[in-house]
């Protein structure tokens, strides 16, 4: 991409980034209960980079429709995103998002659940406001993603406490749990702007082939990422032995010495208090342990084998977005997808 569209670019998604930040702060005039409101009000204020609602402000200007009539549908699925995040931070009793604390930490469980909750309806509300005569096609599909999320967490959940997990079922739960929203997301888009059938399709495919190729750079980065640009622990998959598609990929290659590490690691239960501080920094025997998995992983191939899925996935996606029209809002799409997949942090 030439210099000055890169910059026209990126222009553009910071405006589509404070839009959907803007939009956010909408919420339903019948939340009375102050604690309530101020928890919802914390949550979407957090910030993050809005890539669910851009997706469906894109995929709705792609197929020739305005950006603007888009606007509700963008701010529902962000909505739900972080309804997932919320409940996501009590399962994992994370003390963190983000830069601050999370909604359980700061208040308690119960608020946090209900906030969670409320976040529900409240997308609902965004999305059937602004459904311009597609309600029940609209409502159908964000129901199916709300269920796939959910789906794909349980999934996570069930692979944590299986220790015959295979790459195909791994595949099968980022399918929901990441590919889900963002597909639905893009035919969202692709519906308000009165894309035809075959067009609503492609997108559906762009945005889950992106989520694969999306989950998959997220677990590459956990390993290689540079820690100062990372924001997060680096190795915090390895430790908290996630069955992420490295492990199970290093779990298939391994032997001698190699296999009986990744065993090593995998015996340490459910905890990660052996290689964990309070404050969530790694100890030196967790940074050892992190340093020699990522070796393994290198030597095995399992991070070239996670890069070219990556690409392969990236490439399907722009495949996907090939059979729209040549615009400015599909550029931006390719773009968008080039820019996740190949992110460094």
């Amino acid at each position: 991409m030439r210099t000055s569209k890169r910059s026209a670019y990126r222009r553009r998604m910071e405006e589509l980034r404070r839009e959907a930040g803007r939009n956010l702060r909408i919420l339903p005039a019948a939340i009375t209960a102050r604690s309530l409101r101020n928890g919802c009000t914390y949550l979407l204020d957090g910030g993050g980079k809005h890539i669910r609602s851009t997706i469906v402000v894109l995929s709705c200007q792609a197929v020739g429709g305005k950006g603007a009539d888009a606007a509700d549908a963008a701010a529902a699925v962000e909505i739900l995103h972080n309804f997932t995040l919320v409940h996501d931070d009590i399962m994992d009793n994370a003390d963190a998002r983000r830069g601050r604390r999370t909604v359980h930490t700061k208040w308690d469980v119960n608020l946090a659940l209900l906030v969670g909750d409320v976040l529900v309806g409240s997308a609902y509300e965004r999305l059937l406001k602004g459904a311009r005569g597609h309600h029940r096609e609209l409502a159908a599909l964000f129901t199916q993603g709300l269920i796939d999320v959910c789906d794909g967490q349980a999934l996570d959940l069930e692979n944590e406490r299986r220790k015959d997990v295979t790459v195909a079922q791994y595949f099968r739960m980022i399918e929901k749990k990441t590919g889900a929203l963002l597909g639905m997301s893009a035919e969202l888009g692709g519906i308000i702007g009165g894309g035809t059938p075959r067009q609503q399709r492609a997108l559906r495919v762009f945005g889950r082939c992106l989520g694969r190729a999306f989950q998959l750079q997220d677990d590459l980065l956990d390993v290689v990422a540079d820690p100062a640009d990372f924001g997060k622990t680096i190795g915090g998959d390895i430790i908290g032995r996630k069955k992420t598609f490295l492990l199970l990929t290093a779990v298939r290659k391994a032997a001698g010495g190699d296999r009986r590490l990744l065993e090593s690691v995998l015996r340490k239960g459910n905890s990660s208090r052996p290689w964990r501080k309070r404050t969530g920094a790694l100890t030196e025997a967790g940074r050892e342990t992190v340093a020699a998995v990522a070796a393994l992983y290198e030597r095995c191939g399992a991070l070239d084998d996670a890069r070219r899925l990556i690409r392969r996935n990236t490439d399907e996606a722009l495949r996907s977005l090939s059979r729209l029209p040549d615009t400015v809002a599909r550029s931006m799409l390719v773009q968008l997808a080039e820019d996740l997949t190949t992110r460094v942090s």
